[in-house]
């Protein structure tokens, strides 16, 4: 079997993850390239599967560059929401921390929701945040990511398998 010309590449919204080890287990063990973004400086472990990327600190600087890179067969791990519609626009998968993929289904009503407590919390009606991140939410999203991987590297054999011509 051939390497895909552009390997799958995992980029995490590093600046709030709390899944940052795990991600850099399940990579290793896939093989994949990782692109660990920030606002600032941020410590990775030396390997030369992972990027360290200190994108600035303006209002989304990080989004943004994840936005312009992330593509097809790439997968981003994310809780900021407009970022992930926007990756999943360019065709990347997206999984949250607590390991939810974020689908075609379900961004436009998670969109929704997320405005709505937004302008809830600022006219003080809500003031509690998310729930508190639990073990089950880390066993969940290894299970995602696992997944998320391996159905990529399935369709990619599958078009590779369809065209004979790039092996």
């Amino acid at each position: 079997m051939t390497t895909p010309q552009n390997p799958t590449r995992i980029y995490v919204d590093a600046d709030a993850c709390p899944v940052k080890e795990e991600i850099y287990r399940v990579a290793a063990r896939h093989r994949l390239p990782i692109s660990v973004v920030a606002g600032q400086f941020i410590r990775v472990p030396q390997d030369p599967l992972i990027e360290r990327i200190a994108a600035g600190s303006g209002m989304d600087a990080a989004d943004d560059w994840i936005a312009e890179r992330a593509g097809q067969g790439d997968i981003v791990i994310t809780s900021d929401i407009p970022l992930a519609s926007r990756c999943m626009k360019a065709g990347a998968e997206v999984i949250a921390p607590n390991g939810k993929p974020f689908t075609e289904q379900s961004i436009g009503m998670t969109l929704a929701v997320r405005n709505l407590m937004t302008d809830l919390r600022s006219s003080g009606e809500v003031t509690g945040g998310p729930k508190s991140f639990a073990p089950r939410d880390r066993s969940a999203f290894l299970s995602a990511l696992d997944q998320a991987i391996r159905r990529i590297q399935r369709r990619r054999a599958a078009q590779s398998a369809a065209r004979p011509e790039l092996n």
